[in-house]
């Protein structure tokens, strides 16, 4: 399926923006019932919304999207969700950051291509809350589609039966498209989260995928959604359990230095980043993984 496929990015596109809709939601339901615990007596945080808007080289629109970002609430310390649907020309390096689609046939005669998702981070108050990372998205170009994306957990203190309830929900909803899903997307984002330089993974995994096409868009799309789908269920819980939790100075700086590492993953490795900047992308809404404190010892 190589056409324009019009009404398949409209639903992919829709779909983005009601994931991201639900999930705000959620996120400011979180601050509005935090009247327990640190930080209760600080006003309920609210996501500031603003438009992103992206401009090809000669001027013509490009597409662009919603950057929402909360700072300083109850519960998220900084929480960015965000969704764009971009079009245009690649370039040579924005196909080179394409990792798992470099040298597709027909790309240098004709280098078009459209891109939506929605790309999550959460950087959490309470050190007992864990940071997380989620994205679903869909990528076309006339020679060929695919979808990727994921959630992952990144806790500085972690606790065993939040990680066996994150993976736990992931494979639940995974499992209702078949069995071999889980394992082989678990694998995958320990792989893709591992960080070379520091010889560790950057959390406890989750769930990640790249370059999806079975050729059967609606089966394709069907296991996007789901992977969106679970990331409320599999991390809401873990918020309501740790966000009353009393914490000391010391779990502060644990909490800080594991920031670190997430930068450094983000800056250095995630091919997210490197796409949106070569794309040309509005460079706030791309950095918005970026904790907003983070110590290097």
């Amino acid at each position: 399926m190589t056409s324009e496929m019009n009404a398949e990015k409209q639903r992919a596109s829709a779909w983005f923006e009601e994931l991201r809709n639900q999930i705000v939601a959620a996120f400011e339901g979180l601050e509005d019932g935090h009247d327990t615990g640190p930080l209760s007596n600080n006003a309920a945080g609210r996501f500031e919304v603003s438009k992103t808007k992206r401009t090809s080289d000669d001027g013509s629109d490009a597409g662009g999207g919603l950057m929402s970002v909360m700072r300083g609430g109850r519960v998220f310390e900084k929480v960015g969700v965000n969704i764009s649907t971009v079009y245009g020309v690649l370039g040579a390096r924005a196909q080179n950051a394409m990792a798992a689609r470099k040298g597709i046939d027909g790309m240098a005669n004709d280098p078009r291509f459209w891109a939506s998702g929605i790309s999550l981070v959460a950087h959490m108050q309470n050190p007992h809350c864990p940071a997380v990372h989620m994205n679903t998205r869909m990528f076309w170009t006339p020679h060929a589609w695919w979808f990727g994306g994921g959630s992952d957990l990144n806790p500085c203190r972690e606790y065993d039966e939040d990680t066996a309830h994150f993976h736990a929900t992931q494979k639940e909803h995974l499992d209702q498209h078949g069995s071999e899903h889980y394992p082989k997307l678990k694998e995958w984002a320990d792989e893709y989260f591992f960080i070379p330089h520091r010889g560790r993974a950057r959390g406890v995994g989750g769930i990640f995928m790249d370059d999806r096409c079975t050729n059967d868009w609606e089966a394709d799309f069907a296991l996007t959604q789901d992977i969106g789908r679970a990331f409320l269920p599999a991390f809401l819980p873990l918020v309501e359990k740790r966000r009353v939790q009393a914490w000391s100075d010391e779990d502060k700086d644990a909490q800080l230095v594991h920031r670190g590492l997430y930068a450094e993953y983000n800056l250095v490795y995630d091919r997210g980043t490197k796409f949106g900047l070569e794309t040309g992308h509005d460079a706030n809404a791309v950095l918005m993984s970026l904790p907003p404190l983070a110590k290097w010892v």
